[in-house]
């Protein structure tokens, strides 16, 4: 009995190593899938929107056993190693994904590449076992792509009781190429700072507030900022999450009528961003502040804005017509 109790433990204990060697070949042998490209240059038109722009194909992973995988397509610029790739998920039974001009144009915009030029981007496909990560991913080869996208300007709109809740005539956010970040500058009137963002001038989609700094489509509540003022809006719909910070700029100086106390606010124009202000000036001097505050302040001369800079003289008593742009730091003041 002894002879066949020892017996019994070594088919044990060589089962149990038969099956541990199993687990570890299965994780050595784990080998990315095959991608491949229908094109390695793509210049992209915004008249060819609608055209197919690139189509990417991939054979399955292999991690030693039959698994179910997730695939997700990473394209980062050429030389970063996929340090902050931008990534799109597939279910594993998907071994394909062809994209149209405008969609791969979006895909690259949001990758902050520059429009009008040539940029160097990798493509590579990461696998996964679905479920568990316990086994780490395994990696295709790597395709390098030349790729040149076209600016595409987007709006979103946010209609809301500073305007009646009307979205044919709300205001808007702009992202200028179209990554799915929108910004802009909203003036909410005391008693009126609820609203909501349609991606439409209709209510057929509405984002709501969902909670912590996030949006919902499904959410029933209004947006809302805390008390009347201007404020940035930022809506970034990669992650559906929302911000409102107050945010103005004004004119201040011995030319202004609160002098070197009390700011004139500006007006923001969301489809040029750029401040302007109509009002009357005495001779003097004036700078630009940022939320009545000296923190941040341009002066200037010649129509080109220094941070900090000299006051702008202003020879004479009149009505002028301001305008303030930091995109391009320029200013005009002309006397009407």
């Amino acid at each position: 009995m002894k002879h066949i109790a020892l017996f019994g433990l070594l088919l044990f204990l060589f089962s149990s190593c038969e099956k541990d060697e199993v687990r570890v070949v299965a994780n050595a042998e784990g080998t990315g899938a095959s991608l491949s490209a229908s094109a390695n240059s793509v210049v992209l038109e915004k008249t060819k929107a609608a055209d197919k722009a690139i189509d990417f194909t991939w054979t399955k992973a292999d991690f030693g056993y039959s698994a179910a995988l997730t695939n997700t397509l990473q394209l980062d610029l050429a030389g970063n190693n996929f340090s902050n790739p931008k990534e799109v998920v597939f279910a594993g039974g998907i071994n394909a994904k062809s994209y149209t001009v405008i969609e791969l144009n979006a895909l690259l915009l949001s990758m902050d590449l520059p429009t009008g030029a040539n940029s160097n981007v990798q493509a590579r496909l990461k696998s996964v076992v679905t479920g568990t990560d316990a086994m780490a991913p395994v990696y295709s080869n790597v395709i390098d792509l030349t790729v040149n996208p076209y600016p595409l300007i987007s709006f979103v709109y946010v209609p809301g009781a500073y305007q009646g809740w009307t979205p044919a005539s709300a205001d808007s956010l702009v992202s200028l190429t179209s990554n799915n970040i929108y910004t802009g500058v909203i003036n909410f009137p005391a008693g009126s700072t609820e609203f909501k963002i349609t991606p439409a001038k209709n209510w057929d989609v509405a984002y709501g507030d969902a909670g912590n700094g996030t949006v919902s489509t499904s959410a029933g509540s209004n947006l809302s900022v805390p008390e009347a003022g201007m404020y940035r809006l930022t809506l970034n719909l990669n992650d559906y999450t929302f911000a409102a910070v107050k945010h103005s700029w004004g004119i201040i100086g011995s030319a202004t009528a609160g002098g070197w106390d009390a700011d004139t606010d500006m007006i923001y124009n969301n489809g040029t961003q750029t401040w302007s202000l109509t009002t009357d000036l005495a001779a003097g001097e004036i700078k630009f502040r940022l939320n009545d505050d000296w923190g941040t302040n341009y002066g200037g001369s010649n129509g080109n804005l220094v941070q900090g800079g000299d006051n702008i003289a202003i020879a004479s008593a009149g009505r002028y017509k301001i305008t303030f742009n930091l995109n391009n730091n320029t200013y005009t003041v002309v006397k009407l």
